[in-house]
């Protein structure tokens, strides 16, 4: 990296740079600020500042950078090192293939969550029903939507609705439905409290981790995450709790409850569930061997009584 000394005798940077000059200028201050993923945080500004792939860059990377590319990537580095969330920075974040907007109104879409798209899809049907809840940005909802239309096509008659406590939260979602084309409802409501109909499949990562946690979380999530969309109370039930009390009036007769849960919360989940009235009630890990989803079915015989409310862990497949 090169310098210039002004008048004053302050260094100040030389206003030549290449692009290879940039990244590498931006990955020593990351690393410095903590930021954990210094190169691959340099690397996607740089890369969304100038519209660069990895081959277009590796033809351009000793060009000069104007002036203007410059000056935005110093911008959008400072928010970086100041721990701001490269995907809020930028606007959007990936997600099973997709690409959703995104804002500090809703959490970032997560890997580990692709792990109960995976499990939903396994249960989707041309016609089915699904109500996604504590929606956020809708990547769950949409992105179920999206799939079925990979899979059926214009004979899909998937229907979609997500809810939210959070009208901001919502406009988001409806933005990421336009930006997909997807039709989808999405209604205010603070899980149940105003919805209305039956459901074939009921999904939700709902705030899950536990009040006195949520300080001890990276600076990324506790200074910038939506506090609402983390906070599961004292304990990281709460939400839970609700849900499988209240999940079943919306559920059609085998219809799927599934739900993302935090890597130690499987065991208290499923025992919930098994005393409303669930069965076929198990655990899906993530590729990390983390118990990650919750997947139960509400069906009930003639007498009501649960048939099978045995609880079974599934771990990933190789």
């Amino acid at each position: 990296m090169r310098y210039l000394t002004g008048k004053n005798g302050r260094k100040k940077r030389e206003s030549f740079m290449t692009y290879h000059e940039l990244y590498s200028e931006a990955c020593m201050d990351l690393m410095a600020s903590g930021c954990p993923e210094p190169r691959s945080d340099a690397r996607e500004l740089l890369f969304f500042v100038t519209g660069f792939d990895l081959s277009s860059y590796a033809s351009r990377m000793n060009e000069q950078a104007p002036d203007d590319i410059k000056e935005k990537f110093y911008r959008m580095l400072a928010r970086r090192k100041a721990r701001e969330p490269v995907q809020y920075i930028t606007g959007t974040a990936p997600f099973f293939g997709y690409s959703f907007l995104v804002s500090p109104k809703v959490l970032i879409p997560r890997f580990d969550t692709e792990n109960l798209v995976q499990e939903a899809i396994s249960f989707l049907r041309p016609d089915s029903r699904i109500l996604d809840l504590c929606t956020g940005s809708g990547c769950i909802l949409l992105t179920l939507l999206a799939e079925a239309g990979e899979m059926w096509g214009a004979a899909s008659s998937v229907f979609g609705c997500g809810s939210d406590v959070s009208e901001e939260a919502l406009s988001v979602a409806r933005a990421n439905a336009a930006r997909l084309q997807l039709d989808a409802d999405f209604i205010l409501s603070d899980l149940f409290d105003n919805i209305t109909g039956t459901y074939d499949i009921i999904t939700s990562n709902p705030p899950y981790i536990p009040t006195p946690d949520i300080r001890e979380l990276d600076p990324e999530v506790q200074k910038y995450e939506p506090f609402s969309a983390l906070d599961g109370k004292d304990d990281g039930l709460f939400f839970y709790r609700r849900i499988a009390e209240e999940a079943g009036t919306f559920l059609k007769d085998g219809g799927r409850l599934i739900l993302e849960i935090g890597h130690d919360q499987a065991d208290a989940v499923m025992k919930m569930l098994a005393g409303h009235h669930y069965e076929e009630i198990r655990c899906v890990k993530d590729l990390s061997g983390y118990d990650r989803v919750i997947s139960a079915c509400r069906k009930e015989d003639a007498d009501g009584n649960n048939k099978d409310t045995s609880l079974q862990y599934v771990g990933c497949t190789e």
